[in-house]
């Protein structure tokens, strides 16, 4: 009789980033970053977890999670197909979605962009990022860049596309991480491929429980959502993908002033994507989910009842103006526009550079309570699940694919979700872009 155990043992490895050793920052007179200093404490446990996960990205073909400011990534060393082929292994991810490669300084992306033919002095970053570098990077913004003639990268990475992704995460134990392992490193986001994204290490280790050996568990994402991705190599440059990083904070950049999103005029169907979550359904957990656009009727007691299955109960998921009325005509339980709530616009400011990223105090992480009601109304009974994430857009997107998860475990039949309106910025349209592709209904009217 054949065996459900696990293929793997995973572990969890907590890492307080604060506890590695000396991180500071170095200014760089002749360059457009400043350079981040690493030196591990061999006393620490963190450091020893960190450095022990750093021999298997080197070694091993079994991806390594970790944590970045956007969601947790499950990482590979880039250079070499039997590693980066494990990450899709464990993700069943598509072979055609490409993955972003991550660096700990601007040093090691030159390496892997130059050329042997090139002169010592000559800079291969394209001019056009320079500007992107200075003020967001270390950050959720991801460049695509050429793949250069002799790549050392993996052919999976770019999955046959001329182009990669690059990013620098502005998260300390990703980036001591990257430097340990000296080597570039390949990572997509660390769940199951379609499933929702990870903001903290027990998602992962429920995609992934089996399938990886560690997860590095540095505590909950700030952002929430993935990275943005931009295309300095058209004309005009291009938003691939909406994330941490507003159309309106790009277009204040030299070169940048002309931006134009490209990631809605791209099929579904029959393209190879320019960059990860730009094909395919994502986020999407086992629950159908019903997705209200902003400003839409809220969900009414025949759209609670209707989607009713053997489990006999519904999520709520709600953000701005969804409230309960206990006394609705058309039941017990009714959803109705009542409260007002100030919306956070964009990304919060923070300084440049890896200096801003030791100076940041990370927001607290509101940890959101799931409410039962038990709702009858004649003969009709079930459960009502509702988790209320607030006004805040930073909250909403850290919280919404943890909601989405919570809901998920708790077996609702289906889950409602009130929308925000993507017109705020592009965190707010970032969280849009993946709640439509994490619905299977959507309720424009």
């Amino acid at each position: 009789m054949a065996s459900d155990a696990p293929l793997l043992k995973t572990t969890v490895l907590p890492v307080d980033a604060t506890k590695l050793g000396s991180l500071t920052s170095r200014p760089s007179q002749n360059d457009i970053l400043d350079e981040l200093d690493i030196e591990l404490d061999p006393n620490s446990p963190d450091a020893q977890h960190l450095r022990s996960a750093a021999e298997q990205l080197r070694t091993s073909d079994i991806p390594v999670a970790f944590p970045t400011e956007t969601v947790y990534g499950l990482g590979a060393d880039a250079t070499r197909s039997s590693a980066t082929k494990g990450i899709y292994k464990a993700k069943q991810r598509p072979a055609d979605n490409p993955l972003i490669v991550h660096f700990a300084s601007l040093e090691q992306l030159r390496n892997l962009l130059r050329s042997p033919t090139d002169a010592p002095d000559t800079d291969p970053i394209p001019p056009i990022y320079k500007p992107l570098i200075t003020k967001f990077w270390p950050g959720p913004l991801t460049l695509i860049l050429p793949n250069p003639p002799h790549s050392p990268l993996a052919p999976e990475v770019t999955a046959g596309l001329s182009t990669f992704g690059a990013r620098m995460p502005r998260h300390p134990l990703a980036l001591a991480l990257i430097r340990e392992a000296a080597v570039p490193i390949a990572a997509p986001s660390a769940n199951a491929s379609t499933k929702p994204s990870p903001t903290a290490a027990e998602h992962v280790a429920y995609d992934l429980d089996g399938r990886i050996e560690t997860i590095l568990d540095g505590g909950p994402c700030d952002v929430g959502v993935e990275s943005t991705v931009v295309d300095g190599l058209s004309s005009p440059p291009l938003i691939l993908r909406p994330g941490g990083i507003s159309l309106e904070q790009l277009r204040e950049c030299e070169g940048w002033e002309r931006t134009e999103v490209g990631y809605r005029d791209v099929s579904e169907k029959g393209v190879a994507p320019r960059a990860p979550g730009m094909k395919y359904r994502h986020y999407a957990p086992k629950a159908t989910v019903v997705l209200f656009e902003s400003g839409r009727r809220a969900p009414g007691w025949g759209d609670l009842v209707g989607s009713l299955r053997e489990g006999r109960k519904v999520g709520v998921v709600r953000t701005r103006r969804w409230v309960f009325d206990g006394q609705g005509e058309e039941g017990p339980v009714k959803l109705v526009e009542g409260k007002a709530v100030a919306r956070a616009n964009g990304v919060e400011k923070v300084a440049k550079g890896f200096e801003g990223m030791l100076q940041a105090v990370h927001k607290q992480h509101v940890q959101r309570s799931v409410e039962t009601h038990e709702v009858a109304n004649g003969d009709e009974k079930f459960t009502l699940l509702d988790i209320d994430l607030g006004g805040d857009t930073a909250d909403i997107a850290r919280g919404v694919f943890a909601a989405l998860r919570d809901m998920d475990r708790l077996d609702v039949d289906a889950i409602f979700v009130e929308g925000i309106g993507e017109e705020e910025g592009d965190v707010a349209a970032a969280v849009m872009n993946r709640l439509r592709k994490a619905a299977e209904v959507k309720v424009a009217a």
